[in-house]
């Protein structure tokens, strides 16, 4: 595995510039079977995926918690201890923009997903995303490594959802453990990862 330049955006150093992030994690999304569940046309995709990631995730990079690896070829949205996405954007997302016989199947899923959530303290990986053309370099690997570590200095667990089970290996060898599933109707699936506290 290549080594790549990670770099971290801490406060200090301002906010990421959201539109590079934005785009590699929606070429990343693209053929995510969650995401393509509620915006299975390549219109419908490209139309909201970016409102999407905004409300799961869009306040980690003004926060200083949006790591970005090599350059700009991969990115992580993190959601330090205490911080969430916005559920009202996100519901009035699905309202508007996933077909109406799937909108019951992802408020199961939302439902469920708070179930897993943990309740303590915790850094939340809500979105990580490697550009098509780069991915099996190892850059995914380093982005978590780099966020891990934030989570082991401040002595705090980690959790994540993946949304494709080809990705759990990769999270797995960085300590994460599967504690769930989440998989109402017809919904592709999330699977609920868990890392406890090191330190």
């Amino acid at each position: 595995m290549s080594n790549y330049t990670v770099s971290i955006a801490v406060p200090s150093d301002g906010p990421v510039e959201r539109d590079p992030v934005m785009n590699i994690l929606a070429l990343a999304f693209s053929t995510d079977p969650a995401v393509r569940y509620m915006f299975p046309t390549a219109d419908g995709f490209l139309r909201h995926f970016n409102r999407l990631a905004t409300a799961m995730a869009g306040s980690a990079l003004a926060a200083g918690t949006a790591w970005v690896a090599d350059g700009g070829a991969a990115a992580a949205l993190w959601l330090a201890p205490g911080v969430q996405g916005d559920g009202e954007a996100i519901g009035a997302l699905v309202g508007e923009a996933v077909a109406p016989e799937r909108q019951g199947v992802l408020a199961e899923v939302g439902e469920l997903m708070d179930q897993f959530h943990p309740t303590e303290p915790h850094w939340y990986l809500s979105m990580i995303g490697v550009d098509p053309s780069r991915q099996g370099q190892g850059l995914g690997s380093a982005l978590l490594k780099a966020g891990l570590a934030r989570c082991d200095a401040d002595g705090l667990p980690a959790y994540l959802e993946s949304s494709s089970p080809k990705n759990v290996p990769l999270y797995e060898r960085h300590g994460f453990e599967v504690i769930g599933l989440i998989k109402p109707g017809d919904h592709p699936g999330l699977i609920p990862m868990y890392r406890a506290a090191r330190g």
